[in-house]
C-alpha cells in the first residue's frame, strides 16, 4: 500500500538488461534483501515483459513495476505477465483507445498506475506557456496526465514528478501536495554518484517528508542499486520514518579536547556491527571523544563511550558504569550491546 497511513515505501530500479532474466532475478533478490519495498524494471519491448512472469515463478515477492514508454502494447504484455504496477505517461502512450486499453487491463487486475513526469517530458504547449520546464510547468503536466486517467474513470494512481534540480523538485511536489491528494513518489532524478546523489536526495526528499509531503521514495544514484536502498533507509531513519526502529549512532565530530583516536575506532565499531548483524537492535549508541560530550550531551543514549587519556568511560543512560582501556573499547562496547 502507498499513501494514507501506510509506511513510506523505499523503491529502486534494476539496471540489468531486462531480457537477461537470470541477471535481473539476482539483482531483484539483492534489492529485496537490502530492504527495498518496490522494484521497477525498464521494459523496452514486448519480449522483455516476459521477465515479470519468470520473476514471479522464481518466488519474488516484492512488488514489481513495469516502466513503459510510448507503446501501449508493452504495458498490456507486462500486465499479462504479472507486473504489479505500470509506470506510463498517458499523454505519450497514444490515442484515447490505447490509454483506455491499458486502464481497462489495470482495472481488471487491480493494478495501480504511476504517472511519471520529468523536465524532458513536458508537453510543448505547457513549455510555451511557462517558457521552461519550471516547477509550475511540471506540476501542470502531471495533473494533465492525471486528468486523462480520470476521464477513463481511473483513480488508483501515484504521481511522480522528478527533477535533477533539488529546489525545483521540492517546489513541484509542494505544488502538487496543495492541488491533489494522490500519493506522491519523491526523488531527485539523475542525482549523481553515491556521495553527491545521497546529499541531493537527503535535502530534497528530507525537506518534503519533514513537511508531511510524500508517500514513497527513490534515491537515484549512479551506483549499485542496493546503495540506493541504504541511502533511502538512512534518510528515513534520520527523520524517524523508518518502518522499524534501528540502531541510531550518535558520534561527535572530534575537536582539540579529544584524547582517543575516535575516527578509526568508530569505523572499526561500525564494521563489527555489520559483521555481527547488530544494526537492527533498536538502541541509541553514543561514540564521544571526551567527557564533555560524553555522559552529559549523550545522556539520552542507551549506551555509549566517552574518551579519556588512554581509556574510555562506558556509560548507560548517562551514568558511568565502567572504564575501558583504549585497545578494548570496541569489543567492550559490542559486548554491552549484545547483552541489551
Amino acid at each position: 500500500m502507498i499513501g494514507g497511513d501506510a509506511p513510506i515505501a523505499v523503491q529502486s530500479m534494476t539496471n540489468t538488461d531486462t531480457h537477461d532474466k537470470e541477471a535481473t532475478l539476482q539483482q531483484v533478490r539483492a534489492l529485496e534483501a537490502a530492504g527495498c519495498d518496490i522494484v521497477r524494471l525498464a521494459v523496452p519491448d514486448v519480449a522483455a515483459a516476459d521477465t515479470f512472469s519468470f520473476l514471479k515463478q522464481s518466488g519474488i515477492a516484492v512488488p514489481l513495476v513495469a516502466d513503459i514508454h510510448f507503446d501501449h502494447r508493452i504495458a498490456l504484455a507486462a500486465i499479462a505477465a504479472g507486473a504489479d504496477k505500470i509506470r506510463i505517461n498517458p499523454g505519450n502512450i497514444g490515442s484515447r483507445e490505447k490509454v483506455e486499453a491499458v486502464v481497462d487491463a489495470c482495472r481488471a487486475k487491480n493494478i495501480p498506475i504511476r504517472i511519471g513526469v520529468n523536465s524532458g517530458s513536458v508537453e510543448k504547449t505547457i513549455l510555451e506557456k511557462y517558457g521552461a520546464p519550471t516547477a509550475e510547468a511540471l506540476a501542470e503536466s502531471a495533473l494533465y496526465h492525471v486528468s486523462i486517467l480520470e476521464a477513463c474513470g481511473f483513480y488508483d494512481t501515484v504521481i511522480s514528478v522528478k527533477a535533477s534540480d533539488v529546489r525545483k523538485m521540492i517546489d513541484v511536489n509542494r505544488i502538487l501536495a496543495e492541488k491533489t491528494d494522490y500519493p506522491l513518489h519523491l526523488g531527485v532524478t539523475e542525482a549523481g554518484s553515491t556521495q553527491m546523489g545521497t546529499v541531493k536526495s537527503a535535502i530534497g526528499i528530507g525537506t518534503l517528508l519533514s513537511a508531511g509531503i510524500g508517500d514513497t521514495v527513490r534515491v537515484s544514484l549512479t551506483a549499485d542499486p542496493t546503495a540506493e536502498i541504504s541511502a533511502a533507509n538512512s534518510i528515513l531513519d534520520a527523520l524517524g520514518f523508518a518502518k522499524s526502529r534501528r540502531m541510531n549512532i550518535v558520534s561527535c565530530p572530534t575537536c582539540g579536547r579529544t584524547r582517543i583516536d575516535l575516527i578509526p575506532l568508530l569505523s572499526q565499531f561500525e564494521e563489527k556491527l555489520d559483521r555481527l548483524s547488530l544494526r537492527a537492535k533498536p538502541l541509541t549508541v553514543a561514540f564521544m571523544g571526551c567527557v564533555v560530550n560524553g555522559p552529559g550531551e549523550a545522556r539520552e543514549a542507551d549506551v555509549g563511550i566517552a574518551g579519556g587519556i588512554g581509556e574510555a568511560v562506558l556509560f548507560k543512560h548517562g551514568t558511568i558504569v565502567d572504564r575501558i582501556p583504549s585497545e578494548q573499547i570496541v569489543d567492550r562496547l559490542i559486548e554491552e550491546i549484545q547483552r541489551m
